[in-house]
């Protein structure tokens, strides 16, 4: 439902100044509040992208329609410039039907998702089940000669746990203030190999399984409550698995693994429709634009991903960001905002697999590493931040401020400078108008894992917002239950109208962010540690 100008103060009680800028906001601030809390149209948005469209795995049919879809809202609001911007990515990959039944010793229907960019089941597989954890390729050996015809459960299952914490919560004055902290950069060679070799372990797991002659694998889901993600990141050409595999809801991989101790090893069938489309290797970003008055002014960004995984419709990871994004533009292009340096908004894709689309967009137009000497694009791209020297491109200069949205929906309550004390002050006093709508802090801690780190590894003035946690770190992230109930329509609305306010000031300012040098090389934070076997 649409908010009445009569409705505001009642749902904003907690703040009753919320809707009036501070004193020594600028001008047009009135009006972008006004237009942003009281006309919003960010719930309709948020609605029409999860129920009417649903998860938006890149490259997938949904991701294709999500963005004409987005392309079609961008230029009913009178935007300008909107088109795709393509990079390489590889196969897309989609399923509607998937299930597994442990038959024997008695019938038990499970809780299952396909693993993304594995290969459906062409019917139904049925076969006995071996618990064989495998989570480095030095465990193959003690499984060869014993999976002929078997499903391959490979993950540990453990014990189960219970919540020892409220699964929902909002930050208080105290959190943020602890965020308030600079953090020592840490550098070591050995874990970026580590994180490296993870990343392709599950197409060497693939293979072995495959020459062993299995059916096909299953792994434990990362949370308990019944709760699937379908995570998996297998996804270039000639690179995708061989054989279907399932990630299966805790307490049922428990139940099987129990069985399988005492024996006789249940027996399941599974079935998934899983499959792969080929039409288009090209991933997209999408971008639209307010042209600012002055060309040589540069530019001014907001992002979020655009894409998620599909075990449910991707609500808080990330269509609430996107839609923050798409309604700042509205805002601003329904207040009649007219920016000296121009506004560009972008919808990323590629994220969930390693921040695909803004690595590409970078590389493009922003700066170059050195190619990668591995051969391996899983290895190449978790080295890609440590390759050096960085080259910059002709449009190095042009971008003067990024800001992100990719932690859930909930409200904006100020941003990350994540190590950039230079551009706190300024950082602070574009923020100031919404301290009335909880959202003026600015702490020094640094944020990773979201579309600005790689604008910040460049050296460029690149921000995440801080956003209340709500559930999205419990329950919400990756799962099967991430759908519009979840979106907090208040906080939506909040996130934009800041959003926006941010964007026409920092397009206007006399001054601009500062940015960090560029980065020259990394030095080992402790040279005299010594390698744990363990972790190879």
């Amino acid at each position: 439902m649409r908010m009445t100008f009569a409705m505001v103060p009642f749902v904003l009680a907690a703040a009753p100044a919320a809707a009036q800028p501070a004193a020594n906001a600028p001008a047009d601030m009135t009006q972008i509040m006004e237009q942003g809390l009281n006309r919003s149209q960010a719930l309709e948005t948020a609605q029409e992208l999860t129920d009417g469209i649903g998860g938006r795995l890149t490259n997938s049919p949904s991701m294709r329609k999500a963005e004409s879809w987005a392309m079609d809202k961008f230029k009913s609001w009178g935007l300008s410039n909107i088109r795709r911007d393509p990079f390489l990515f590889g196969r897309g990959w989609l399923f509607s039907n998937a299930s597994m039944s442990m038959t024997a010793p008695r019938l038990v229907h499970m809780t299952v998702i396909p693993v993304a960019w594995t290969p459906g089941t062409n019917g139904t597989i049925k076969g006995e089940i071996v618990v064989a954890p495998m989570a480095r390729v030095k465990d193959f050996d003690a499984w060869k000669g014993k999976l002929k015809g078997k499903i391959v459960l490979v993950s540990l299952p453990g014990t189960g746990s219970e919540p020892t914490e409220a699964p929902f919560r909002r930050y208080t004055a105290d959190d943020i203030k602890k965020m308030d902290t600079y953090e020592l950069p840490n550098y070591d060679p050995d874990s970026v190999e580590r994180a490296a070799t993870r990343r392709i372990f599950e197409k060497q797991l693939d293979a072995f399984l495959l020459s062993e002659g299995a059916l096909g694998w299953g792994k434990i889901s990362q949370r308990d409550g019944g709760l699937v993600h379908g995570t998996g990141y297998n996804y270039q050409i000639g690179q995708t698995p061989s054989l279907p595999a399932f990630e299966i809801a805790a307490e049922d991989y428990r139940r099987l693994a129990r069985i399988a101790k005492v024996g006789p090893a249940p027996v399941v069938e599974m079935a998934s429709d899983a499959r792969f489309d080929d039409s288009d290797a090209n991933a997209y970003n999408i971008i639209a634009e307010i042209p600012g008055s002055d060309p040589k002014a540069g530019y001014v960004m907001a992002g979020a991903h655009f894409d998620s995984w599909v075990a449910a419709d991707g609500a808080v990871d990330n269509a609430a960001g996107s839609v923050m994004i798409m309604e700042a533009a509205r805002i601003l292009k329904a207040t009649g905002a007219k920016p000296k340096r121009t506004i560009r908004f972008i919808l990323w894709a590629g994220e969930e697999q390693g921040l695909l689309g803004s690595k590409a967009y970078i590389e493009k137009y922003i700066a170059t590493r050195p190619p990668g000497a591995t051969g391996n694009e899983l290895l190449d791209r978790v080295q890609w931040v440590h390759r050096f020297p960085i080259t910059p491109l002709a449009g190095y200069g042009d971008l003067k401020a990024y800001f992100n949205i990719d932690n859930g929906s909930g409200k904006l309550r100020g941003i990350y400078a994540d190590n950039n004390v230079a551009a706190v002050p300024l950082l602070k006093s574009w923020l100031a108008p919404f301290e009335g709508l909880g959202a003026g802090a600015v702490v020094t801690k640094t944020t990773a894992s979201t579309d600005h780190a790689y604008f910040q590894a460049v050296g460029l003035p690149a921000f995440q917002f801080i956003q209340d946690p709500l559930d999205y770190g419990s329950r919400l992230h990756h799962t099967s239950i991430d759908t519009f109930d979840h979106i907090k329509g208040d906080d939506l609305r909040q996130g934009a109208t800041v959003l926006a306010g941010m964007l026409i000031q920092s397009a206007n300012s006399d001054k601009t962010l500062p940015r960090e040098a560029i980065p020259t090389g990394e030095g080992v934070t402790d040279p005299f540690k010594v390698k744990n076997p363990a972790d190879d």
